[in-house]
């Protein structure tokens, strides 16, 4: 969807574009002098495949003081860009035909990721009565002896749901007798939170010891482009993590690397905070936006990240002014763009009823997409 705009911009057609999930905010500027002063350096040799020793210690420190979960650098395994993190951990874990839980909507990658590992996908819906949250019902339903994983986000991409502490006990508590289960936590917006604190299941005593953190610097420190994520978790794993990476990529960008210690070590609440600033912002214009102009869409107030997940249902099975069937999100979303505004499918995440929109873009380009978006569905048949 994002090379058909650029090919309609490059045509001289108007696309108001609310896509991409990567911040449209620089660098913050103590990571940007600390990338330049490692360039000026004049040395780069290949970085420890798990990762630069300071980095780790920096990660590890930070886990320690703002969650109170006892990690060390061993712990902690340095990869080019969170999505690697969590292949190596699936890598790390998972056996052919091992089960892994899937809570849906899902971020597009995991469903592929767990397959590439050889696992069995195993996708357990989720609806808006939840905000689209796993239950502990839901997930003793799905749990089998052959369970070896299950993936959780908070805040979720796409639907920017969170976690309480309560929902997470729950889950705990069921994942308790189930001690061949590994949590496998993906916390990349774990600083990108409008109510509420982040919670981690790590802080939970009875899943520390499975939990494999998944994190990294694309989305708080807005530096999607320089490739930095990485994973949390037990020794073993750690270690197992760091011989995948070794036959692989082996280790992540020396210079993000630097400019990462950089960011860790400043006060990363005053740092980000007019980024969070400005997303809530846009947050609260679509949701009343929406709210006051498209009820049917079931719109809810996303707790973190950047997106809303869009129950599309009362416009599917229309037709277009052209006539065109509209049978399912592909279809919405390719008329959609037709009349100049882009959005994401919800297919990739494992629904085709919804539609996933990014306010990780200038509030006017909200301001001026969204009348758009509610003028070319109200012209459904």
């Amino acid at each position: 969807m994002a090379q058909r705009v650029r090919e309609l911009r490059a045509a001289g057609k108007p696309v108001l574009s609310l896509l991409l999930g990567e911040p449209d905010f620089p660098v913050p500027s103590p990571l940007q002098e600390a990338a330049i002063a490692a360039i000026r350096e004049g040395h780069a040799p290949y970085p420890p495949v798990a990762g630069l020793l300071p980095l780790r210690e920096a990660i590890a420190d930070y886990y320690h003081r703002t969650y109170g979960l006892p990690y060390a650098a061993p712990q902690v395994v340095v990869s080019n860009g969170s999505k690697q993190a969590i292949f190596n951990a699936l890598l790390s874990v998972v056996e052919p035909g091992d089960e892994v839980i899937l809570p849906s909507p899902y971020w597009v990658s995991y469903l592929p990721l767990v397959q590439l590992a050889e696992g069995k996908p195993m996708v357990v819906p989720t609806g808006p009565e939840t905000h689209y949250k796993l239950t502990p019902e839901a997930l003793v339903e799905v749990l089998s002896p052959r369970t070896r994983a299950v993936i959780l986000c908070s805040p979720s991409n796409p639907t920017g749901s969170a976690y309480s502490r309560s929902e997470l006990a729950a889950i705990a508590e069921v994942l308790q007798s189930h001690p061949q289960v590994w949590v496998i936590s993906d916390e990349i917006y774990e600083l990108i939170r409008y109510s509420g604190s982040h919670v981690s299941p790590a802080q939970f005593p009875q899943l520390f010891d499975r939990t494999i953190i998944c994190n990294g610097f694309s989305k708080a420190f807005a530096m999607p482009g320089w490739r930095l994520g990485y994973l949390i978790a037990p020794r073993q794993i750690a270690d197992a993590a760091t011989k995948v990476q070794g036959q692989t990529t082996a280790g992540a960008n020396i210079i993000a690397q630097k400019a990462a210690i950089a960011g860790l070590r400043s006060d990363i609440q005053t740092l980000l905070a007019p980024m969070i600033r400005d997303f809530q912002e846009r947050r609260d214009y679509i949701y009343n936006y929406i709210r006051q102009h498209l009820p049917e869409v079931k719109p809810y107030l996303p707790e973190g990240a950047f997106y809303f997940f869009l129950d599309m249902s009362d416009f599917l099975n229309r037709k277009s002014p052209a006539g065109q069937p509209l049978r399912n999100a592909d279809e919405l979303a390719d008329y959609l763009l037709d009349n100049g505004i882009a959005v994401v499918p919800g297919t990739g995440f494992g629904s085709d009823k919804h539609i996933r929109i990014s306010y990780a873009v200038a509030l006017s380009e909200i301001q001026a997409g969204l009348p758009r978006l509610v003028e070319a569905l109200r012209a459904l048949d």
